[in-house]
């Protein structure tokens, strides 16, 4: 109609905002969850190593990240456990076992409204590196030696 406020003409359509995603293409956690979890990290590295008395423990537990869901309820902790597979096995069920306990504690040590439900994922990105870096270790002097031996010739 010709006395109607509105224009004829649409708006011009805006494109959608940007979405940031992660490697593993989920979206980003927030500032929020980041500095939850690294506070969560900190608090359950210090508390399996002085408090959890559990003998299935390895000596040596990393805790190598802390995940946490976007309402901080529930927390998903990557642990890096030197030893060999039974050794691991057996640190994860312990671990498994402590959660309750390690939640418990930890109502006392943060300043949350929640203390997340906490699950444990092995990560072996450790040791990847490792092995990846003595393989680069042994390739560097063979690669040496054959570099010599092309300038002899």
């Amino acid at each position: 109609t010709p006395n109607s406020p509105l224009p004829s003409s649409p708006l011009p359509k805006l494109p959608p905002p940007p979405i940031h995603l992660c490697p593993q293409g989920k979206s980003m956690p927030s500032r929020r969850q980041d500095r939850v979890g690294e506070m969560l990290r900190k608090q359950l590295s210090e508390l399996i190593s002085r408090e959890v008395k559990d003998p299935r423990l390895a000596q040596i537990v990393s805790i190598t990240q802390v995940r946490v869901s976007p309402d901080l309820r529930s927390a998903r902790v990557s642990v890096s456990i030197l030893g060999d597979a039974e050794e691991k096995d057996e640190t994860m069920a312990g671990l498994g076992a402590a959660a309750s306990f390690l939640r418990r504690q930890m109502k006392g040590r943060i300043s949350l409204r929640y203390v997340p439900f906490i699950t444990f994922q092995r990560d072996d990105s450790i040791e990847d590196g490792v092995r990846l870096s003595s393989l680069l270790h042994e390739e560097a002097p063979s690669a040496a030696t054959q570099e010599e031996n092309d300038d002899e010739e």
